[in-house]
C-alpha cells in the first residue's frame, strides 16, 4: 500500500474539521497548525479553500496530456472524420470540416490511430497507394456490428489510411501517433512504416510511393506505439514475452530524423503496451526483462502506455465484463458517484505503476502515457443507432474528463501524454457526427475550457471542503468534495475545479501563496440536471459559461455550483 502523501493528510484533517463544526480558540490553534489564514476561519460564508501555492512548482504540463484516439471502429472514422472528398458534407480533402474547425479550437496536441484493438490486425500498406486501388478488409470489430451496419463498418474499404491521417494531423495542428501491428506483423513492416511515413523525398521507393500520392514532404512521425494491450487482443502474450518483442522490433529502426527543435534533435519515441489497470505483475514482468541484458535497455523505451476505463456500475456485486456496467444516460445519484469513484482510481494507478517502474528505473527514463482512458457504458444511448461503442456523454462525463484531467496535471513529473477514448462517435467522445449532423459534446467543452494548462507549470495546490456523503445500498459511503489543479504561465494562473455534490454548492475562498492576484475570470460547465446532454436537435443544452468572480486583497471568493466543472482565470500582479 502506498504511503499517503502529507498533502493528503492535511485535506483528511481539514475535512475532519469542517465536519466536527469547531469554534473557538481549538479551531484557531487548527487552522493555525495547517498554516491556514485565520481569516477563513472567521468567514463563515465560506465553507470551502483552495490554496494554490505559487512558488511550489510541480513541473511543467506536457501538451501531449490533452491527447486523443482514433481507431478504426464503427463510426469513428469512417461518418466521424472521413466523409469522402466527393461528400457534400463540407469537407477538407475528404475530412469533416466541421471537426477540423472544432478541434483547432482545442489546441489538439496529439492523436492517436488506428487503434486500439484495430491495430494489431491492420496491414499499414492497405492503407497507402490508389484509394481506388485499395483492397477492403474484413475490419477486427465486425462481429460487433449489426447486419445494417454500413458496410465500411464492417469491412474496412481503406479510403482512410496513413496519408489521410497524417493529413489529419496536420490540418488540425497535432502530431500523429501511430500503433503497429507485433500481433499479426513481422518486425520488417514496422520498420517500412516509419521509412515510409519519415524517409526523405527522392531518399527511398517508398518516399517515392508517398510523393506519389500528394506527400512529397516526410510525415515526421515521432511517436510509435509497439503494439496494443499486448496481454490481450494484441497478442496474449506474458510480460516477458512483449519484452522480447518489442526489443526485436525496436531494435535498428531507421532513426530518420523527425526534426529539430530548440532543446535539440528528437528521436523516435517508442511507446511500449502497458497494463490494464492494477497489473502490478505486467509492469514489473516488462521491466524486469527489458534490462535483463542491463537498465541501459530502459533508454529505447518512450512511454509506458496505461489502460484505465471506469465500467463497473455494479457496487461490488459482480465484475463481469458485460452486467457490470450501466446505462450512460439513466442514472441515479448512486451511479453518478460510482462512476466517479472508479475514474478516481486512475490517481492510485498512476502512482503506484511509477512505483513499481521505478523498482528497475530509478532515474524514471521511462515516462507514463494514459493513451485510453474514460468511462464505457452498455449499449443503448448511441445518437446514431447502430454505431458500435457510441454513448451519450453527459454532463456527468463532462465531470469526470475534468475530474481525470485534473489528475493527470497533478503528475506532470509522471506522465508525458494522454489519450483520451475515443474523439468522435466512441466512448467518452468530444463529438458526435453523422452525415451532415455534428455536435460537441459536454466533453469536449471540458477539453476546450483545460485547454490553457497545456505547457503551463503546474503548482501544488490544496483543496479543503466538506466531504461528499451518500447511501451506498444501506451503507454510507464518502468522496471528497472538490479537488482540481492549478499552472501558471507568466503572470497568468489557471484554476480548474469540480465540484462531485450532485445538489450542494461550494461557497470557496481561494488564495495564492507566493503572489498577489490582481483580477479573475469564471468559466462554469454545470446544468441543473445531471443527466443533461447535446444532441444534434439541441446542441446547447450543456454549455460553459461566463461568471463574475472578484478579487478582494488577498482572496478571491466564489460559490462554485453543484455538479460543475469551473475554470478560473486569475492575472497575477
Amino acid at each position: 500500500m502506498a504511503a499517503i502523501p502529507f498533502a493528503e493528510v492535511l485535506f483528511m484533517k481539514r475535512r475532519q474539521f469542517l465536519k466536527t463544526g469547531l469554534a473557538g480558540a481549538g479551531a484557531a490553534a487548527l487552522v493555525s497548525k495547517l498554516s491556514l489564514p485565520l481569516a477563513w476561519a472567521q468567514a463563515s460564508s465560506a465553507d470551502s479553500r483552495i490554496e494554490v501555492l505559487a512558488n511550489e512548482s510541480l513541473g511543467i504540463i506536457s501538451p501531449n496530456i490533452y491527447g486523443h484516439f482514433t481507431e478504426n471502429l464503427s463510426g469513428v472514422v469512417y461518418d466521424g472524420i472521413w466523409v469522402g472528398p466527393n461528400s457534400k458534407v463540407p469537407n477538407v480533402d475528404g475530412i469533416r470540416k466541421e471537426l477540423i474547425d472544432e478541434m483547432k479550437k482545442i489546441k489538439a496536441p496529439v492523436v492517436r490511430f488506428p487503434g486500439g484493438c484495430f491495430a494489431d490486425s491492420y496491414d499499414w500498406r492497405d492503407g497507402v497507394g490508389p484509394a481506388e486501388k485499395r483492397p477492403r478488409r474484413t475490419n477486427f470489430w465486425n462481429q460487433g456490428e449489426a447486419p445494417e451496419a454500413p458496410v465500411s463498418h464492417r469491412y474496412d474499404p481503406n479510403e482512410f489510411g496513413t496519408n489521410e491521417f497524417a493529413h489529419f494531423c496536420k490540418l488540425i495542428g497535432s502530431e500523429p501517433y501511430l500503433a503497429a501491428n507485433v500481433r499479426s506483423l513481422p518486425a520488417e513492416e514496422f520498420y517500412r512504416w516509419v521509412e515510409y511515413c519519415n524517409s526523405s523525398a527522392g531518399s527511398t521507393t517508398l518516399a517515392d510511393m508517398r510523393a506519389a500520392a500528394g506527400f512529397k514532404d516526410p510525415f515526421n512521425v515521432r511517436f510509435w506505439g509497439v503494439g496494443n494491450e499486448s496481454w490481450g487482443c494484441g497478442g496474449n502474450f506474458t510480460a516477458q514475452e512483449y519484452a522480447v518483442e518489442f526489443r526485436r522490433f525496436t531494435t535498428w529502426v531507421p532513426r530518420f530524423q523527425t526534426r529539430s527543435t530548440p532543446e535539440g534533435r528528437e528521436e523516435l519515441s517508442f511507446i511500449a503496451s502497458g497494463p490494464n489497470v492494477e497489473d502490478w505483475a505486467w509492469t514489473r514482468g516488462f521491466f524486469e526483462e527489458m534490462t535483463r541484458k542491463g537498465r541501459f535497455a530502459l533508454r529505447s523505451v518512450y512511454g509506458w502506455a496505461l489502460h484505465h476505463y471506469a465500467w463497473n456500475l455494479s457496487r461490488g456485486r459482480t465484475r463481469d465484463w458485460i452486467q457490470g456496467k450501466a446505462d450512460a444516460v439513466k442514472f441515479d445519484p448512486v451511479d453518478w458517484y460510482e462512476l466517479l469513484r472508479e475514474g478516481d482510481r486512475m490517481e492510485g494507478l498512476i502512482t503506484g505503476h511509477w512505483q513499481v517502474m521505478s523498482e528497475e528505473d530509478p532515474e524514471h527514463w521511462v515516462k507514463l502515457v494514459v493513451d485510453e482512458w474514460g468511462p464505457w457504458y452498455k449499449p443503448g444511448s448511441e445518437a446514431t443507432p447502430g454505431d458500435q461503442l457510441e454513448q451519450m456523454p453527459t454532463l456527468r462525463d463532462a465531470v469526470f474528463s475534468g475530474m481525470t484531467l485534473d489528475i493527470f496535471n497533478r503528475h506532470p513529473e509522471k506522465i508525458a501524454m494522454a489519450n483520451c477514448a475515443q474523439l468522435i462517435n466512441c466512448l467518452n467522445s468530444l463529438y458526435l457526427a453523422h452525415e451532415d449532423r455534428f455536435v460537441v459534446t459536454p466533453v469536449g467543452h471540458v477539453f476546450a475550457m483545460y485547454a490553457a494548462h497545456q505547457g503551463g507549470q503546474a503548482l501544488r495546490t490544496i483543496f479543503s471542503s466538506p466531504e461528499v456523503e451518500y447511501d451506498r445500498d444501506g451503507k454510507s459511503a464518502t468522496f471528497w468534495g472538490l479537488k482540481g489543479s492549478a499552472s501558471l504561465r507568466d503572470k497568468e494562473l489557471t484554476l480548474t475545479v469540480v465540484n462531485l455534490h450532485v445538489s450542494q454548492e461550494r461557497d470557496t475562498q481561494v488564495a495564492v501563496r507566493g503572489a498577489k492576484m490582481k483580477s479573475a475570470a469564471a468559466t462554469v460547465l454545470t446544468h441543473s440536471d445531471i443527466h443533461a446532454h447535446n444532441t444534434f436537435s439541441d446542441k446547447n443544452a450543456v454549455t460553459p459559461k461566463m461568471a463574475s468572480a472578484e478579487v478582494k486583497g488577498d482572496t478571491l471568493n466564489f460559490r462554485i455550483p453543484a455538479a460543475s466543472v469551473t475554470k478560473l482565470a486569475i492575472q497575477l500582479m
